[in-house]
């Protein structure tokens, strides 16, 4: 789609970089993808892969491994994905939601044990918070961890945790101080080897089908005190100051989807002929997608914006929200519309935007329900 505003938030330097992310993809991933779609993960050498050409380490600082070089480099990951239609490898959990959080609240040894392994693809991150009676309110979280001398002792379980079957290191959230809600709970940087970690099944979902989720137990889990991220009792300020960048990857993301959705449609339906004519000449193909262009024309410059001012530091959690909501919600409405337009064909695997229909209805749910984004915004007014 060529229609809208000319986008300036990245440098020539970055684009160069989007020509690295686009040609891996296309060589290492894409020819792949279906299998792993079939086995439900991705390989680890992808992984290693990845690291080896800088993907998986742009906001690392250089002294651990990584570019140091910015959101703008995650972003540029982040859209990629998203225009190639791959909801895996799940870099975006990994490297763009968990690695910050060790940049920001590791201690110098977390920051050597870990960042320099998650940068090359080495070591998987995951992060561990959902469990079966809790998702987005921490305060149902059952999971307990009790102070024995120099370790902790974790026992309980998570579930809908991404990059749980094939991670190395968890980022857990458990309760260290019962009766304090969300406020008593901690977080622990988990060698996924440890003696009572235990992975249960590889839930079955109607999308994301290469990206493992993980049912996940802990029996008895000694954790050593100094794998604690910052200080006890301390996950919701952590928790609380990474969620802008969480919900800005969602929207990133939502925000490509759209613009590919749009452009794969309209080269369908100019292809595609019925009663006589190109699907693309009916009046209401041409309305459909002339609404769903000058929404997403509409919406690209908020996104960009709002990745320049997280580039800067500056995105606040309230206009976080909003592109998440804003973008995710447009999302399915032109994903909906452009899966009709494709007919049949549309509803067959084999087809991209079948793919995207339902790997893409998830946006609305994780990094805080749509619901949730709403009530902080509606608070913040």
């Amino acid at each position: 789609m060529t229609l809208g505003i000319p986008r300036t938030v990245y440098s020539p330097e970055h684009e160069l970089f989007r020509d690295t992310v686009r040609q891996f993809l296309e060589a290492e991933v894409m020819p792949h993808y279906s299998d792993w779609e079939d086995e439900g993960r991705t390989p680890p050498e992808i992984w290693r892969r990845a690291g080896e050409v800088g993907l998986l380490g742009t906001s690392i600082p250089e002294a651990y491994g990584g570019a140091e070089a910015g959101f703008l480099y995650d972003a540029i990951v982040i859209e990629e994905l998203g225009r190639a239609g791959l909801a895996a490898p799940a870099w975006d959990m990994h490297a763009h939601i968990v690695a910050p959080f060790i940049v920001e609240f590791g201690s110098d040894s977390q920051k050597k044990q870990w960042l320099p392994k998650m940068a090359a693809g080495e070591a998987i991150a995951s992060i561990g918070l959902t469990e079966p009676n809790g998702g987005s309110d921490l305060q149902n979280i059952r999971t307990m961890a009790r102070r024995d001398g120099e370790h902790y002792v974790i026992n309980g379980s998570k579930t809908f945790i991404t990059n749980g079957i094939i991670g190395d290191l968890i980022l857990l959230g458990a309760q260290t101080s019962p009766g304090k809600g969300a406020k008593g709970i901690s977080l622990f940087l988990v060698d996924t080897t440890t003696p009572g970690y235990k992975r249960g099944r590889n839930l079955k979902k109607i999308g994301n089908k290469a990206q493992d989720t993980a049912e996940l137990f802990f029996e008895d889990m000694r954790v050593p005190a100094e794998a604690m991220l910052g200080s006890e009792d301390a996950s919701w300020r952590i928790l609380m100051h990474g969620l802008a960048q969480e919900r800005l990857v969602v929207a990133v993301r939502s925000m490509v989807i759209c613009e590919t959705a749009i452009a794969q449609t309209v080269d369908y339906t100019k292809n595609r002929k019925a009663f006589g004519q190109h699907v693309f000449e009916f009046q209401n193909t041409q309305f459909k997608l002339a609404e769903a262009a000058t929404a997403t024309v509409a919406t690209r410059p908020f996104v960009d914006k709002c990745i320049e001012l997280h580039g800067r530091g500056e995105l606040s959690a309230e206009t976080a929200a909003m592109a998440k909501l804003w973008t995710t919600e447009l999302q399915d409405q032109i994903l909906d519309d452009c899966l009709q337009l494709f007919g049949g064909n549309g509803y067959m695997w084999e087809y991209p935007i079948a793919r995207a229909w339902v790997d893409a209805r998830v946006h609305r749910i994780y990094a805080g329900t749509n619901e949730i984004m709403k009530y902080i915004i509606g608070r913040a007014l």
